[in-house]
């Protein structure tokens, strides 16, 4: 079985019956992936990959801390023996460490799980950050106002997103001029 279809089949195994809208959220950001193929070249399938597993951590079978980048990162590891890279993605993804701060567990996401390359990072902070819960394109503005708006501004992920969001309004310009520049039929960044 290759690594996406071992992805997708874990993905919905975990989210599509128990949570159908993360589920239905995680391909919209699988889907944003597959579009980066042209910047991303040899990683297309790991970012793919790592975009629909993203939130497994937030399916009750799995689901122990309740900081659901930890919990998907260490089941991807311990039980499934899962490509260290796409491991790393998941733990780290949309700017996860400013959360785990905000929870008082920075230390121990950042102790056991490496940051990845900073382009892949941007790749999936993008594509989580311009994919609403239902699965459609929208912006990272919106995306943060939908975040804040749902959870509530004093809540752990209303504080962590508003304080993100200037890290996630960078890394989409990032991944943008990269769009362009590929666009334009120059190498990417």
């Amino acid at each position: 079985m290759g690594l996406n279809e071992w992805a997708y089949s874990t993905a919905e195994s975990l989210l599509a019956e128990p949570l159908p809208r993360r589920w239905v959220h995680s391909l919209g950001v699988a889907k944003c992936a597959r579009a980066l193929g042209p910047i991303l070249g040899d990683d297309a399938e790991l970012l793919e990959a790592a975009a629909v597993l993203h939130d497994i951590g937030y399916s009750p079978r799995i689901a122990t801390t309740g900081f659901h980048p930890l919990d998907g990162a260490r089941f991807l590891r311990d039980q499934e023996g899962a490509d260290g890279r796409v491991v790393r993605l998941v733990a780290h993804h949309s700017c996860a460490l400013l959360e785990a701060e905000e929870r008082g567990i920075r230390h121990e996401l950042e102790s056991e799980f490496e940051l990845e390359r900073p382009g892949l990072v941007d790749a999936l902070v993008f594509c989580d950050m311009t994919t609403t819960p239902d699965g459609e394109q929208t912006t990272p503005a919106d995306r943060v106002g939908e975040i804040v708006q749902r959870y509530g501004p004093d809540t752990i992920v209303g504080r962590f997103i508003q304080r993100a969001a200037p890290e996630i309004y960078a890394a989409a310009d990032r991944v943008e001029s990269r769009l362009a520049a590929a666009a334009a039929g120059l190498q990417p960044m």
